[in-house]
């Protein structure tokens, strides 16, 4: 793997401290031992107004939106409600260009109350993050919330749970490994349509 691999964390959770955040400590945790450069992105932490009204030249948003152009790896984690993402995670996925996950490896992972909730990884936001052109969607991992417990020091997942979590990890680092990196610096120019990379509608 190239040394510059860096990969995007987005959390669509409006609340913290909570099991999505904790799911992706533990993917940070995961990929720093590996060498990888991760940032991550709260969308809560995003201002509301500028998500609300789509104000891409927003300095927050502008910030959030070129991390995830230079990265060669994005993971997407949200909760489940209503059998799919939450609001706050589209609304920053629209701010994104058309093109905005192009030659990247992507890797969604979702929390929900009940296994009723599964198919969202296939049938909401899969299709969604294909829809920005990734070069690669891992297959994704949906945990059911109480799998995912509480510790002083974040979130544990249970046995079961914990392999297929590395099972998932260690397949998305594969990804970044068979995909390299693809030239973050001219993927960032090219997606530059406007100052956030998109377009109002």
């Amino acid at each position: 793997m190239a040394e510059c691999s860096s990969v995007v964390i987005v959390t669509g959770s409006p609340v913290h401290p909570s099991r999505t955040v904790g799911l992706a400590r533990l993917a940070e945790h995961r990929l720093t031992a590996e060498g990888i450069r991760v940032r991550t992105v709260h969308v809560r932490d995003l201002p509301a107004e500028a998500l609300l009204r789509a104000e891409f030249a927003d300095p927050k948003i502008r910030e959030a939106s070129a991390w995830v152009a230079e990265a060669d790896g994005v993971i997407a984690v949200s909760p489940v409600y209503k059998a799919a993402y939450t609001g706050a995670f589209k609304a920053f996925i629209d701010l994104l260009p058309q093109f905005g996950l192009r030659g990247k490896v992507v890797l969604p992972l979702l929390v929900g109350g009940s296994a009723a909730h599964v198919l969202a990884i296939d049938y909401a936001i899969r299709p969604m993050l294909q829809s920005l052109d990734p070069c690669l969607i891992v297959g994704g991992l949906f945990l059911v919330d109480k799998t995912v417990e509480w510790a002083d020091d974040g979130v544990r997942l249970t046995p079961e749970v914990a392999t297929r979590f590395a099972q998932t990890m260690d397949a998305f680092v594969e990804g970044l490994r068979a995909h390299g990196t693809t030239g973050s610096s001219a993927r960032r120019r090219e997606m530059d349509l406007d100052p956030a990379g998109a377009w109002p509608m």
